[in-house]
Order: C-alpha cells, then sequence, then structure tokens
C-alpha cells in the first residue's frame, strides 16, 4: 500500500510538473529559482541518461523527491519516468521491509550490539573529555604563570 501511495503521488507530482512547471520557471520568481542555462543542463541530463538515472536517483535518500518534478518540468516522458519511479520505489520499500523483519526477528542480537557501541562511544567521549579537560587546565596554569600580580 505504501508503494501504491508513493509511486500514485509521485506521478501526481510529475503530471503537474509536466503541465505547469515550465511556465512557472519562465516566469520571474522561477527564473530566480531555476535559471534558464540550469534548466538547459538539466533537460539535456534527462535526455542523456533518461530511465537508469531516474531509477538510481530515486534510490538516494536526498533526492528521491525531486526525480518525478524535475522530469516533469525536463520534458520527459512518463512512461520513461514512471516505470523507473516504480521500481526503484518497490526495491526502497522492499529492502526498508526486509531489514526491518530482520531486525525485528533478531532483536536481541541487535540490542546486545547496540549496547556495546554504546560502551565504545562512551569510552571514546569520557576520553575526548578528559583531553579537553587536561588541556583546558594546561593552558590556564601557562596563563596565571605569565601574568604580573
Amino acid at each position: 500500500m505504501t508503494w501504491v501511495g508513493n509511486v500514485a503521488s509521485a506521478g501526481l507530482v510529475y503530471g503537474m510538473a509536466r503541465r505547469y512547471g515550465r511556465a512557472f520557471f519562465s516566469g520571474r520568481m522561477g527564473r530566480r529559482l531555476l535559471p534558464e542555462p540550469v534548466l538547459a543542463q538539466l533537460t539535456q541530463a534527462y535526455q542523456r541518461h533518461g530511465a537508469p538515472a531516474i531509477f538510481l536517483s530515486r534510490l538516494l535518500p536526498v533526492w528521491r523527491g525531486i526525480v518525478p518534478p524535475f522530469a516533469g518540468i525536463a520534458g520527459v516522458g512518463a512512461a520513461r519516468t514512471l516505470v523507473p519511479v516504480a521500481l526503484a520505489s518497490a526495491l526502497w520499500y522492499g529492502a526498508l521491509i526486509y531489514l526491518t523483519a530482520t531486525l525485528g526477528s533478531n532483536l536481541d542480537t541487535v540490542l546486545a550490539f547496540l549496547g556495546h557501541v554504546s560502551r565504545v562511544l562512551g569510552a571514546i567521549a569520557l576520553a575526548m573529555l578528559v583531553a579537553v579537560a587536561w588541556y583546558v587546565v594546561r593552558r590556564l596554569k601557562r596563563g596565571k604563570k605569565g601574568t604580573i600580580s
């Protein structure tokens, strides 16, 4: 169900961007947000790399949300956009479900590992705190020696 909603919303955003995006970005505010040379470069990149770039970009958390609207603005066809979006989303959500199920069925092991990591990070934090305290005390002692009373 999540996958269907994700692909449907990506399709809606793609369609809106395809229908209204170019007009918006040719206006005054749109040109400030996305200048024409950048828009031309974006369009050229989508034409050159197409579906593989869309697929790979949808697997990257930072870029997932901007792929469909920019594909629409660039004028990439619906099938060439939405098929890789759907496949990448299926892979993304499938991996999330698999990892969640794996972690859930091995919860004791995961908690033991996290406890170990917490102890190691705590020791590192303590060592850093001691080093900073030592440095501060040393600086203060040096400062007292150089002052005239």
